[in-house]
């Protein structure tokens, strides 16, 4: 039973991570447009009417800790999203991709234990050999920039599941994205407002269904099936992804070192998906104390 909650959870992070992925690559005439962060905005943006019109959150549906963790985790989505935009316009997207995983594979290595933490450092050396941060020079505001990103996936990590843990179904998202909205209309929003026309409009309400509402989406089921130090291994994946991607659309062939790179995060990730799951809830909090092991988000 845990395995296979694990490997759900795992096939639906692996799925959110493969649509964030189209979603880059289908982002690019937008970004030539409107800029990275005007991109991200318009992502944001729709991303959180949508949450507003198909789920119609009520007050009376969330309890205050609900409200206080989807707000939080929205001020961090839109945090997350702008400070990378702005590590990728000062250093190379390969040493901003580094930085940042050290977010994910940080929560990894923090709640790990035993073979959970091997993984974690696997994915690390994987992550490495695919983004090569050493391979060029870097400015240092864009390292501080990817530095506070991976701070952020990590914090976005955490909340996630405490969001999932809080309200039921997929309604605290309908709390974080019109937040994370608010926030990058407030941050990015003046600077691209006069360039908007009805086609980059509607071409950002058909992209905010691809990033990020379907993987935020599957983001959240997927935590609350797996335990942080899971999900933070099985993230390493998304380089490989991209390489992979990268391959096929347009044709770009990985050298020996990549493939060795992937080699490491697909066996991080397979070693993550078999020992996640996430232990069952105690069905009275008050006589059954929490499992050692068990994420401080929880």
């Amino acid at each position: 039973m845990a395995l296979s909650t694990a490997r759900t959870g795992a096939s639906m992070a692996v799925a959110s991570m493969l649509c964030v992925q189209l979603g880059l690559a289908v982002s690019v005439g937008m970004i030539d447009r409107v800029g990275a962060e005007g991109a991200a905005w318009l992502r944001l943006f729709w991303a959180g009417v949508l949450m507003l019109a198909i789920v119609r959150p009520r007050r009376t549906d969330f309890s205050r800790a609900a409200l206080r963790a989807g707000i939080a985790l929205g001020v961090v989505t839109a945090c997350l999203t702008l400070l990378f935009m702005a590590a990728v316009a000062r250093i190379p997207l390969g040493t901003a991709s580094a930085l940042e995983f050290l977010g994910p594979l940080g929560v990894a290595m923090a709640r790990s234990r035993g073979a959970g933490r091997a993984w974690a450092l696997l994915a690390a050396v994987g992550v490495l050999c695919l983004t090569r941060p050493w391979g060029g020079s870097a400015d240092p505001v864009g390292i501080a920039f990817a530095l506070a990103a991976a701070g952020c996936w990590a914090a976005y990590i955490l909340l996630t599941q405490k969001v999932g843990e809080e309200a039921t179904g997929v309604a605290g998202l309908a709390i974080s994205m019109p937040v994370a909205a608010v926030v990058a209309t407030v941050v990015a929003g003046p600077g691209v407002v006069g360039r908007l026309t009805p086609e980059l409009l509607l071409a950002g309400l058909g992209l905010a269904v691809l990033l990020p509402v379907v993987p935020f989406t599957l983001e959240l089921l997927a935590l609350r099936r797996l335990t942080t130090a899971a999900f933070g291994t099985l993230m390493a994946l998304e380089p490989g992804f991209a390489l992979v991607i990268g391959f096929v659309a347009l044709h770009q062939v990985p050298d020996r070192l990549a493939v060795l790179g992937i080699g490491f995060v697909v066996a991080a990730g397979v070693g993550a998906e078999r020992g996640g799951a996430r232990p069952p809830a105690p069905a009275d909090p008050s006589l059954v104390d929490a499992p050692a092991g068990r994420p401080v988000a929880c």
